[in-house]
């Protein structure tokens, strides 16, 4: 009988040691990932709640997390540029309990109160008071109450993508032509390399239509995030853009140890956030449990104006009914009555629009290019240029890029702005209040 006393006391120890050094290996990846994070720039006193104005009746949304992401127009090679708009915007709610988190992207040029009832493109808010006014334009125009954000420029995803080996992304002829003109100053600012894709050969009837999937490294991944030229327009940009992220965080859930130390030892100093080391740190063992589940746009119902100080923009038709939509997409709310705030903000945007009809009913949130909304949307302009050859030797100068020079006639938006320019990520439209008002991923 004493044997098998033996054999268990011996499976006992193994059983220690196995768990001791489990122990010690998560103590030093702790440990590891905690010195990492050092390398952040976080800006704990930027955001201190006092900063952060919200609206007074706003309601809480127990049981979520909601972060603002921002990615930010830096171009340290082009000054014209470089104004540190946040072309991108991304409202990130997560379900605490079931981990699941959805996206919604806030149009670049929508019209919405981005700081003291100035009356502009949502992209400025970030310029125009760096990450607290960014957030408190969000809050109080959409009836939220983030506090924390994390900023990024088009760098980082440039890293995050090579790290992890590139993508497997699906392209039309259309986004390959687009997606090789951007490559050319994605690649300038970045330092990285990149090889063009070559186009399909006859071209296609349909140049919206995928051709096929191709792996893109970093530079290629990142242009392709940048595409606003295509008929979707920025509808379709920030589709790419929420596809790419999806595609990264289900890639990056795969990747080892060595290549998450990497993107940490790499991206980390590209990165501001308001979020402590502390609260990173609480969060890392439940990231493996995240899940990107839907994303959108935002506004789901909308119009196109120019209005007199910043140029083209689009119009929530109404604030107030996309704000209700908003909040059922990110937390399921379908009690949220919109604050006094939005509601007065909802008839500004519409005074300044020049009123117009106002849809009674829209479609359901999905993840598509939501570019036939409003039936008053219609091309004018000769969209059938042909790509079949690009100038690449200059950055800011693609004449074979779509020209969608017309103008507009009512809320009918047929742009007035010229985008044979293609690569050049600066909107050419009329902003009589000079603002520069170029696009980053």
């Amino acid at each position: 009988m004493s044997k098998p006393r033996k054999k268990r006391k011996k499976i006992l120890f193994i059983l220690e040691i196995v768990v001791l050094l489990l122990f010690i290996g998560g103590l030093f990846v702790y440990g590891q990932i905690s010195a990492k994070l050092d390398k952040i720039d976080i800006q704990e006193t930027d955001l201190a709640d006092q900063d952060i104005v919200t609206n007074d009746q706003a309601p809480q949304m127990t049981g979520y997390t909601t972060y603002a992401l921002f990615g930010l127009d830096h171009r340290s090679k082009n000054e014209k540029l470089n104004t540190e708009n946040s072309d991108t915007i991304i409202i990130a709610s997560i379900n605490n309990d079931t981990k699941a988190v959805k996206l919604v992207s806030v149009y670049r040029d929508t019209l919405l109160n981005v700081k003291d009832d100035t009356y502009s493109k949502a992209n400025s808010a970030y310029a125009l008071g760096g990450p607290t006014n960014a957030v408190s334009m969000l809050n109080t125009n959409l009836d939220l109450n983030i506090t924390d954000y994390v900023a990024i420029d088009f760098d980082a995803l440039v890293t995050v993508v090579d790290c992890l080996g590139g993508l497997d992304i699906p392209l039309s002829y259309a986004e390959i032509v687009h997606m090789n003109n951007y490559c050319v100053e994605t690649s300038e600012e970045t330092g990285k390399s990149y090889t063009p894709v070559e186009l399909p050969d006859p071209k296609p009837e349909d140049e919206e239509a995928i051709v096929d999937t191709y792996h893109l490294n970093g530079v290629q991944a990142t242009s392709y995030c940048r595409i606003r030229y295509t008929a979707s327009l920025d509808m379709g940009r920030t589709e790419r853009q929420r596809r790419v992220i999806q595609m990264i965080v289900d890639k990056a859930k795969k990747a080892g140890l060595s290549t998450i130390f990497d993107i940490m030892d790499q991206v980390f100093p590209m990165v501001k956030t308001s979020v402590s080391k502390t609260e990173i740190l609480k969060m890392i063992p439940a990231m493996i449990g995240y899940s990107i589940d839907e994303t959108t746009g935002f506004p789901n119902d909308y119009k196109f104006a120019k209005v007199k100080g910043s140029g083209s923009v689009i119009v929530p038709t109404t604030l107030e009914s996309n704000v209700l939509k908003i909040h059922q997409f990110l937390y399921g709310d379908t009690s949220y009555t919109p604050t006094q705030d939005v509601l007065n903000r909802s008839a500004q945007i519409t005074n300044i629009a020049g009123g117009g009809d106002v849809q009674d009913t829209a479609p359901a949130v999905t993840d598509t290019p939501n570019d036939a909304t409003d039936d008053s949307y219609t091309w004018q302009g000769d969209t059938s240029t042909d790509y079949s050859s690009t100038d690449t030797s200059d950055d800011t100068d693609y004449s074979t890029d779509t020209d969608y020079d017309s103008d507009y006639s009512g809320d009918d938006y047929s742009t007035d702005t010229d985008y044979s320019g293609g690569d050049s990520d600066t909107d050419h439209s009329d902003y009589t209040d000079g603002e520069d008002d170029s696009e980053n991923e």
